[in-house]
């Protein structure tokens, strides 16, 4: 595998990783821009705006978009984060001359027309409704809310129904034109590519962009509300998402705490998984992960269980994590953490829409590729008196937070779930 690096006058920079195996490549254009950067009054234009590029151009309607694309196969698509939006496709390599055309259309030479705009809030709207009946992934946005409470970052990334509904073709214009700006860009690629031959597809449609000369301006370091809420509503589970805050990508600490997580909830034979769902049947869904940001992060726990053993399985939880902060750990339990993260690193490597995503990533955080065999020496490098502390620092009495969505309230509750020593 080879990696390159392209930086234009203007800012932008191209990545790419060639894989001589490959037959395919992932291309994925990144702009460093996401929910957290938008307004109050404007949450959710970003994720419209991902929308709307798809929407037409001053070349193609977005039929021509739909069909050129369908045309060549593949798969294309684009996500909104709260830090960056992404414009992606996978094709063979045959086609990736005419994929980085139709691309760099779309992304350059959207026309926002105001007729889309209005069928596309629909879409978001309808978007939203679906996500809100979604009821695993919506609890995890109302922690969100709650936990960031008052902070850009705890912004559901789709907005609301209130703020989608008032943006305008003027405020898209104003939000792509100060965002959507060269330095902002990150164009990757990984697979069958090779690096000058696809800088030079790209050089006469990005090269020519015109910077909007603010620089980057430094988002504000988020804080943290640690709470307990509750959401009552007549379903037939309840759903629960309990967390805390925890390293940034970049953190010195994101090894231990990335065993530290796959230990408590990462995996199939994680503490969490094995006591509530194998010894004891108390759920189907339980696990934990780690949210991270540029500046900061979280590590959450999600469980869906009936309203009956809601305050059995937060014992459970809490004696789970107790128990690691007293050191009830071995040797064989890190090596095995640190086994099932390495395995899937290398895993990841045979993806090149993953290797595409660790490129984008990458460069926007560390600005430099990162080897996969740097990333498993850090962790190798993890020891249990770290997991240890980082299971102490992440979950400490008042860092922690509860959501609760689903038939039950603050009465029913019988136990203490944010009492950590």
């Amino acid at each position: 595998m080879t990696f390159k690096k392209t930086v234009f006058a203007n800012g932008t920079r191209i990545v790419t990783k060639s894989v001589s195996h490959a037959k395919s490549v992932s291309l994925g254009i990144w702009v460093d821009a996401g929910s957290r950067d938008e307004l109050e009054k404007e949450r959710g234009i970003f994720h419209l705006i991902e929308h709307m590029i798809f929407k037409g151009t001053g070349r193609r309607s977005a039929m021509q978009i739909a069909k050129e694309l369908d045309a060549i196969g593949g798969f294309s698509n684009a996500f909104t984060t709260k830090e960056q939006t992404c414009f992606h496709a996978r094709v063979l390599h045959k086609h990736l001359k005419f994929l980085t055309e139709i691309f760099s259309d779309i992304f350059t030479n959207s026309v926002f027309a105001e007729e889309d705009l209005d069928l596309e809030k629909s879409v978001v709207l309808q978007e939203i409704s679906m996500m809100e009946d979604t009821h695993d992934e919506y609890v995890q946005i109302l922690y969100d809310q709650s936990f960031w409470s008052g902070e850009p970052l705890g912004r559901p990334i789709l907005g609301t129904k209130e703020t989608v509904d008032t943006i305008t073709r003027n405020q898209i214009l104003d939000y792509s034109s100060r965002f959507y700006s060269p330095e902002r860009v990150i164009i990757a690629a990984a697979g069958m590519v090779d690096h000058e031959v696809f800088v030079s597809y790209f050089r006469p449609f990005f090269e020519p962009l015109q910077g909007n000369h603010n620089g980057l301006v430094a988002r504000p370091i988020p804080l943290v509300t640690p709470s307990v809420s509750f959401y009552p509503k007549e379903l037939e589970q309840v759903h629960l998402c309990f967390g805390a805050q925890s390293s940034s990508l970049s953190g010195e600490e994101r090894f231990a705490e990335a065993v530290f997580n796959t230990i408590l909830g990462g995996n199939m034979s994680s503490r969490l998984f094995q006591e509530i769902r194998e010894k004891r049947g108390l759920a189907y869904s339980v696990y934990s992960y780690q949210s991270a940001y540029t500046d900061t992060g979280a590590i959450k726990i999600y469980v869906a269980t009936d309203k009956e053993a809601v305050n059995e399985v937060l014992e459970l939880i809490g004696s789970l994590i107790r128990r690691i902060q007293k050191v009830d750990l071995s040797s064989n339990d890190i090596a095995a953490a640190k086994d099932y993260l390495s395995e899937g690193i290398l895993l990841a490597a045979e993806s090149m829409n993953s290797l595409m995503i660790q490129l984008a990533k990458n460069e926007s955080i560390f600005g430099r590729y990162i080897p996969q065999e740097e990333l498993i020496a850090e962790l190798e490098k993890v020891a249990l008196d770290e997991v240890v502390d980082a299971s102490r620092r992440v979950f400490s009495t008042d860092n922690v937070s509860l959501t609760v969505l689903g038939p039950v309230d603050r009465g029913s509750m019988l136990v203490d779930p944010v009492s950590f020593s």
